[in-house]
């Protein structure tokens, strides 16, 4: 048998207002929280619950034999439940259906795997915690930040109990392999590893709505004709995505979700290709090969690297200038210090100081809110600034004072629970050439 593994990220950041030099050291509220309640409240109405009620009615039809997975930010977490507790309330539908799986991350969406471990231990524990506690389940399939991965997070993420890992198919790391298998980390045999199909993947977030493509337009037909395409002994193929593709970045108009109403269908009636999640598919298949990755890839760009967020001079200085503070922020164990610190390492600060320009700028320009990167980075730094000033004004200990304090963990606001577990019916599976009617 043959899976689709269809997973989508649900990510928006905390966008910071326009924060000036004369700002420091007098007004601490960082946060453009008119934008912010906007943008998710937007987003919500355009894609996530009309989504979510797509996705559930897909559930009432087919069964089990429809599955999807997800992977929630902690700050659009927090968000969605300030600001659209029905998304909360529908995400939680879903998990009842027992079709879901929510996979960990890092709770900040950040780039802790690359600045500091244990940051990088504490974010996705708590990000672990937050899952369980709102959906019921305890991820044992990890999700790092834009798919980053290298050797050195897997070993980290196995020691955390994670035993499935999803990452990009580069094919600077692949070569000739296909991203159409399940792999395992080569420095350690327990991790498997499943590779985003990103050609397959990108028809549908980049090009469903470009006109001017020679495969335009993109019907569910016509994308289970290039699944049936791809060689039969290739057993698993992984289309990661952002949740948002739906209504937000592909409008309403562009058929996106008829093209997702459709595919269950189409897949199931023509198609060796069953529907399933990366924990199922790791049980259920065995790893072929060991990838190495030496060093950090991502899903970014043509390049597949982290020059999205690391690599200019702008960047590195950013990077390095909040991470040094990482012990004083735990040494002083603040609720809203901590807040704070978590919410200024999400990937998307670094990612508006970009200076590429040529190979995926437009996209970069699309993602920006800042007219460019310099005056990102000059934002960000004054927020930092402050911040750092607030941590001294509290009297945080010295580098070489280490507290026994545990940082303060925030509760998360009340959702209304849903009702308890209902699974949906089992039914079977469709007959090949009978498209459903």
């Amino acid at each position: 048998m043959r899976y689709i593994n269809l997973c989508f990220q649900v990510h928006q950041p905390y966008r910071l207002r326009t924060y000036r030099f004369f700002n420091i050291g007098h007004d601490h509220q960082y946060y453009d929280d008119y934008q912010n309640r906007h943008i998710i409240r937007r987003v919500a109405e355009r894609s996530y619950v009309p989504a979510n009620n797509m996705m559930l009615d897909l559930f009432r039809e087919y069964g089990n034999a429809f599955k999807v997975t997800y992977s929630i930010s902690g700050p659009a977490l927090e968000q969605l439940l300030q600001y659209a507790p029905e998304v909360i309330q529908g995400f939680q539908e879903l998990s009842a259906t027992g079709c879901v799986e929510f996979t960990g991350e890092t709770y900040s969406h950040s780039l802790a795997s690359l600045g500091n471990k244990e940051e990088f231990i504490r974010q996705v524990t708590k990000h672990r915690e937050c899952i369980l506690e709102l959906f019921g389940q305890s991820p044992s399939t990890f999700r790092n930040t834009e798919l980053i991965f290298n050797d050195d997070i897997g070993l980290t993420v196995s020691e955390l109990g994670f035993n499935t890992l999803l990452t990009e198919g580069a094919k600077h790391i692949l070569g000739w392999k296909s991203p159409n298998f399940l792999y395992y980390s080569a420095v350690n045999p327990k991790l498997k590893l499943l590779l985003r199909n990103f050609r397959l993947s990108d028809d549908i977030i980049f090009r469903f709505s470009e006109r001017g493509w020679s495969e335009w337009p993109v019907t569910a037909e016509k994308f289970v004709g290039w699944l049936n395409k791809i060689p039969q002994n290739e057993e698993v193929v992984n289309l990661f995505l952002n949740y948002e593709t739906l209504g937000e970045q592909q409008w309403k108009e562009t058929g996106i979700f008829d093209f997702f109403f459709a595919l269950p269908g189409n897949v199931l009636s023509n198609s060796p290709y069953r529907f399933s999640t990366p924990g199922e598919v790791s049980k259920q298949l065995q790893p072929v090969a060991p990838v190495l990755v030496l060093y950090p890839i991502s899903w970014a760009d043509e390049e597949k690297d982290l020059t999205a967020w690391l690599g200019n001079e702008l960047q590195d200085e950013a990077f390095r200038k909040l991470y040094e503070n990482e012990q004083a922020v735990m040494n002083l164990g603040q609720p809203d210090i901590i807040k704070d610190w978590e919410r200024l390492q999400t990937s998307d600060h670094f990612y508006y100081m970009c200076t590429k320009w040529f190979s995926n700028g437009e996209v970069h320009k699309y993602f920006n809110p800042y007219p460019s990167p310099y005056e990102a980075f000059i934002n960000y730094m004054n927020v930092l600034s402050d911040f750092i000033i607030r941590m001294e004004e509290a009297g945080q200990p010295g580098p070489t004072e280490v507290p026994d304090v545990a940082p303060v963990k925030e509760p998360l606001p009340a959702v209304k629970k849903t009702a308890k577990r209902t699974p949906v019916k089992k039914k079977p599976e469709a007959k090949k050439g009978l498209a459903k009617k």
